[in-house]
């Protein structure tokens, strides 16, 4: 069971130690956090274990505004998040450069959390399964690689996909690729339990609630708890 906190553009280095010294991690849940570029090495000072947001497929080059696998690497950071929805929407990220991060990543020995979902529209025309058939196909099958799910239209709206519909999703993905499946869409304390409880669920993927400690440790505790069900 992994619980990932990816706080986006949020909490510096100093917000950053804050929070480290008021979370403690449950036993029995691996928890990752995925602080902005600036503060890595404040988490990683601080003991957590990190994620970087992004990570670009070339070791170096012309790249303004890209960190490359081995720059995080140097860091002490241990894996990175691909393809996240906003990256796509804001940034121009497609199934084939998501693709090519990945490979990179894992390549230079980080572990990648990549991130699928379909739009509102897509889900609302029949169009889930081919929109992650697409997506997941492109992506490397490594063992250190975990794909998480994350309806669009459920990011940061509050809007939760129900237990059902995230576990009928997770069970699809895992036909295309055998790998863990997180969840992502507005993971909160109060519907962590419920999600992580779904057998196809092996972790969630959280955005605004992984930014205060308390709330954050809770969702890591509903995937303690989880894992010990079995």
């Amino acid at each position: 069971m992994l619980i990932a906190g990816n706080w986006k553009m949020f909490k510096g280095p100093a917000a950053t130690r804050e929070f480290a010294a008021a979370f403690t991690a449950p036993a029995g849940v691996e928890v990752v956090v995925a602080p902005p570029f600036v503060s890595l090495a404040a988490a990683i000072e601080s003991g957590l274990t990190v994620f970087a947001q992004n990570v670009h497929w070339a070791q170096e080059g012309a790249f303004t505004g890209e960190i490359s696998a081995a720059m995080l690497l140097e860091l002490g950071v241990a894996g990175a998040i691909v393809g996240h929805s906003e990256r796509r929407q804001y940034f121009g990220e497609t199934d084939e450069t998501v693709a090519r991060r990945a490979e990179a990543a894992l390549a230079a020995g980080l572990r990648v959390i990549a991130c699928v979902g379909e739009l509102e529209e897509e889900r609302e025309r029949g169009e889930t399964e081919a929109v992650l058939r697409r997506q997941v196909s492109v992506l490397p099958d490594d063992e250190r690689l975990a794909v998480a799910y994350e309806p669009v239209w459920a990011i940061g709206t509050g809007r939760t996909a129900t237990p059902e519909m995230a576990q009928e999703a997770h069970a699809f993905v895992k036909t295309l690729l055998d790998r863990p499946v997180l969840y992502g869409g507005s993971v909160k304390p109060e519907n962590a339990a419920e999600l992580l409880a779904q057998p196809d669920v092996d972790g969630a993927l959280v955005g605004g609630a992984s930014l205060d400690p308390a709330s954050f440790a809770a969702i890591c505790e509903a995937g303690a708890a989880a894992a010990a069900r079995g």
